[in-house]
């Protein structure tokens, strides 16, 4: 049964591809438990990895994790956030964005969507929401020297 049956869920096509031809036994049985009853209920849209639903929320696609992987965007009365998702595993990787995870599919393209990521959102008013970071997982990518870092949001920040 789906968690959550009135949901509209969203899949990346793209991810949905690669996981569906995945033949790891762990995978399969992820698969068959999560993903196939939400598709059975027919409560599933397969979108591309650019996909807008509204003007303040849209997918981004950093690909590398896994060839379809996507950050979601937000943008509400003026402020912005990213939320990562499996794009970076520690705020170290802000730093170090050359350093994979084992986890990345495409560790060369990993460390790519990486770098692009903190050279777009260096020094700008986009809150980076690490989905993995520990708390606080909120807060800011700011240039330093020749790389950058991640500095942490704090209550009552803007």
């Amino acid at each position: 049964m789906p968690t959550f049956p009135r949901a509209r869920h969203l899949f990346g096509r793209r991810e949905w591809e690669h996981w569906s031809a995945e033949r790891d036994p762990d995978t399969a049985r992820i698969m068959a438990d999560s993903v196939a009853p939400v598709l059975d209920a027919g409560l599933a849209e397969l979108v591309d990895m650019d996909h807008r639903v509204s003007d303040e929320l849209w997918l981004e696609p950093t690909p590398g994790h896994t060839p379809g992987h996507v950050s979601v965007r937000l943008r509400s009365e003026g402020a912005e956030a990213v939320v990562t998702g499996d794009l970076m595993h520690c705020p170290v990787q802000v730093a170090e964005p050359q350093w994979s995870s084992h986890f990345d599919s495409d560790a060369e393209q990993a460390r790519k969507t990486r770098q692009a990521f903190c050279e777009r959102y260096a020094d700008t008013d986009v809150a980076v929401l690490g989905t993995h970071f520990h708390h606080p997982t909120a807060g800011r990518i700011v240039r330093h020297g020749d790389t950058w870092r991640f500095r942490v949001s704090h209550r009552g920040d803007t």
